[in-house]
């Protein structure tokens, strides 16, 4: 049996942040919505059953909602990368991609998002 890698989705991440270069965008902060897929090996930390093999996505979410919150973004391409970085920092890591969503941002739109991906291959 051959053994893909896995993948953890981090799904519809709520934040606020300011992010944007109109004045209005830059007085108030506003709600994104971040999705975050994770490629890695699990299958090392499945067969035995141990923690420390696991990727820790809870503390990947937690620096992502911390960078997010306490940072101020003139363009929605320079937080996908933040978290994009913030993704790929694990060593474990072998793929990731980032989406997020900046609802209202166009009339008669739900919202406007932007994708980026990265991989050590």
């Amino acid at each position: 049996m051959r053994h893909e890698r896995s993948r953890i989705r981090i799904k519809n991440l709520r934040l606020r942040t300011y992010i944007g270069f109109n004045p209005e965008e830059q007085e108030k902060r506003q709600d994104v919505v971040v999705n975050v897929t994770i490629d890695y090996d699990a299958l090392p930390a499945a067969r035995a059953d141990e923690v420390e093999r696991a990727l820790d996505y809870k503390g990947i979410t937690k620096r992502i909602i911390a960078h997010v919150e306490d940072n101020r973004f003139l363009l929605l391409e320079k937080l996908v990368s933040d978290i994009l970085d913030i993704a790929m920092a694990a060593e474990q890591v072998e793929r990731a991609e980032v989406e997020v969503d900046k609802p209202h941002a166009l009339r008669f739109s739900d919202s406007v998002s932007l994708a980026m991906a990265a991989s050590r291959e």
